[in-house]
């Protein structure tokens, strides 16, 4: 997939993501760049704890979480909820990743991806992005409707194209 369609102008396949600064799950300051360091990132932006699509795509990626783990690639999940929610949220999970809270909602107007359908808890709108270490869109999945959201194959596809791209050592040695 190439663009979030409709959402978040300039969020295209070739871009570069806003590096910003949020407080994770423990109320630290962080920065996206720091977060991804050298390695390829899944950057999940979510509508927030009550979300039964949410929770459902959080099980995915906690299944997903061992293996991005060893190969050396990175999850980081944002939405508007605050920090001790998303601590909350990330415990019952049993994830193990950074979690980034965004309540003043200020990166989601920088973004333009904010869900226009809720007015009440007024969250990100679902996407997800695989970033390259230098936060260069490699993909970005539109999941508004459930069935838009990657699957667990589909992460996986993106981390080993970005891997390959960026590992220099991605073959074995030979003689």
């Amino acid at each position: 997939m190439s663009s979030v369609s409709g959402l978040g102008a300039g969020l295209d396949r070739g871009t570069r993501f806003p590096d910003f600064t949020l407080p994770d799950h423990a109320g630290n300051e962080r920065r996206l760049s720091d977060l991804v360091g050298a390695d390829p990132t899944v950057l999940h932006f979510y509508r927030g704890w009550w979300c039964p699509k949410e929770q459902e795509f959080f099980r995915r990626l906690v299944r997903f979480q061992d293996a991005v783990e060893v190969a050396y690639a990175r999850l980081i999940s944002v939405s508007v909820d605050p920090p001790l929610v998303s601590s909350a949220l990330r415990a019952g999970f049993g994830a193990r990743w950074t979690f980034l809270s965004d309540e003043d909602r200020s990166v989601q107007r920088e973004l333009g991806l904010r869900e226009t359908t809720d007015t009440l808890n007024d969250p990100y709108v679902p996407a997800v992005f695989t970033l390259d270490p230098e936060l260069t869109i490699h993909s970005a999945y539109n999941g508004y409707w459930f069935w838009g959201r990657p699957t667990e194959n589909e992460l996986a596809h993106d981390m080993r194209a970005i891997s390959e791209a960026i590992r220099p050592d991605w073959e074995a040695p030979t003689p």
